[in-house]
């Protein structure tokens, strides 16, 4: 049914012209009227809400990567339902035509006289300037991980090529212990690290190796989930399937020569567990990234970009505004608050270049679809304070064919189709129509 409705919606949406690319030459020192640092889903949501309002040679964005990826998809790629391949675009493809793409590195940022400089040692100058780095994945932040990640047993969705190794040990599995870990950072995409186990736990049972598998969670943090209504419901689903959770528990070594993985009590730092594993999905350590923890001018202690958590304004350079996993906007870190920032940052932004305040207000509307397994998921929505703020007029907590559809076939939709072009600020306004008006 899902393959004819996207058939006919692409037909009815234009192609995608391509970016232009800026060479090293004809970029050195050159003067943009807006800077996008990052060609994520923040930075190519941004430049495509003003490429062609400024026009040409007006907007650049800065990016090295050539490929694009849908990263949410990658827990799909992970469970076999996708491939790696349909995660990602060429990078020319998913940024604005009328945009500059400098295919560079930043290296520094100079927030005091406005221009960032780049690994080639070109200075590139703006009169506005909006971060949009994401999340540095920190591989060799757990000792052993990047090592083991090359070894039978040890895969980790948060990459493409590791996540498609999750679904081959999903294959290669006996009996033993499956192991699932949440780490003592923040990271994108807080439900990722469980969703796989869930997957997992459904994989087994098809082809009859749930009796030998011992299903384990082992996670940082004190709860199950940060939102106490979807915690409540997750509680059910691993109660039901029969998985072990260990809260406050934090992995801290892999050892692929013995396929043992070794743990901490974060609430008695002398207390460790060693525990051998058949399969081990880890999630590794992220930080802010180190360009920008170099930057205290820029960023907070943590080295996440001090902005303003309603406007996402910088408190200290008001023609400076950040979106997504590098800010400081104390919201889980996904996909789906990215497109409610966006049409806020977008607000703002136009308001400061016209002379005005930022007045628009990000309400922290987040969403994880929490994927159980092949058929359902939970589909949470919620805003800053852990407050739920669910776009359809039912109780979004329980597990649903419907949610578990819109994460595997429309949300990607939506994320090439209409996000990436500056057409998508996410579910609100359905949301006060399914509710008749009366919700946030």
């Amino acid at each position: 049914m899902a393959l004819p409705l996207r058939t006919s919606l692409t037909l009815c949406l234009a192609p995608r012209s391509r970016a232009f690319s800026v060479s090293a030459a004809q970029q050195a020192n050159s003067a943009y009227k807006l800077v996008v640092v990052g060609g994520g889903s923040g930075g190519c949501s941004v430049a495509a809400k003003f490429a062609k309002k400024l026009g040409k040679g007006k907007l650049a964005v800065i990016e090295p990567a050539q490929t694009h990826y849908y990263q949410p998809m990658w827990t799909l790629v992970g469970g076999g339902m996708k491939s790696a391949e349909q995660s990602g675009r060429p990078m020319k493809d998913v940024l604005p035509a009328a945009a500059d793409w400098i295919q560079d590195r930043v290296v520094s940022f100079d927030p005091s006289s406005n221009k960032v400089t780049t690994s080639s040692g070109d200075e590139i100058s703006y009169e506005y300037l909006v971060v949009a780095m994401g999340i540095q994945i920190n591989w060799d932040g757990i000792k052993g991980l990047k090592e083991a990640l090359d070894t039978p047993g040890v895969c980790s969705n948060y990459s493409p090529k590791y996540a498609e190794k999750t679904y081959k040990e999903l294959q290669a599995f006996k009996e033993g212990n499956a192991i699932f870990t949440f780490p003592n950072t923040p990271i994108k995409c807080p439900g990722a690290p469980q969703k796989i186990m869930y997957i997992a736990d459904q994989y087994f049972r098809k082809t009859g190796k749930r009796d030998k598998a011992n299903i384990i969670y082992n996670t940082s943090l004190p709860v199950l989930f940060g939102v106490k209504k979807y915690a409540d419901a997750l509680w059910e689903v691993v109660k039901k399937r029969d998985i072990t959770v260990n809260t406050r528990r934090c992995l801290t070594e892999v050892r692929p020569d013995t396929r043992e993985a070794v743990f901490v009590n974060l609430d008695k730092p002398d207390e460790q567990y060693v525990e051998e594993y058949e399969m081990l999905h880890a999630t590794p350590n992220m930080s802010a990234p180190d360009v920008l923890k170099s930057c205290p001018d820029l960023c907070d202690a943590a080295g996440y970009v001090d902005v303003s958590k309603d406007t996402m304004q910088h408190n200290r350079f008001p023609n400076v505004f950040a979106i997504g996993d590098c800010s400081s906007l104390p919201t889980s870190k996904t996909a789906a608050a990215v497109a409610a920032e966006c049409g806020i940052l977008a607000k703002n932004l136009r308001a400061v270049m016209a002379g005005q305040k930022a007045q628009a207000t990000y309400d922290g509307y987040t969403s994880c679809p929490l994927v159980t397994g092949y058929s359902k998921a939970i589909l949470a929505e919620f805003k800053y304070g852990a407050e739920p703020l669910e776009t359809f007029p039912i109780n979004q907590g329980k597990e649903r064919w419907t949610s578990f559809i819109m994460k595997k076939e429309l949300m990607p939709f939506l994320y090439w189709k209409l996000m990436l072009n500056g057409n998508w600020n996410g579910p609100r306004t359905f949301r006060k129509l399914l509710h008749f008006g009366m919700g946030n």
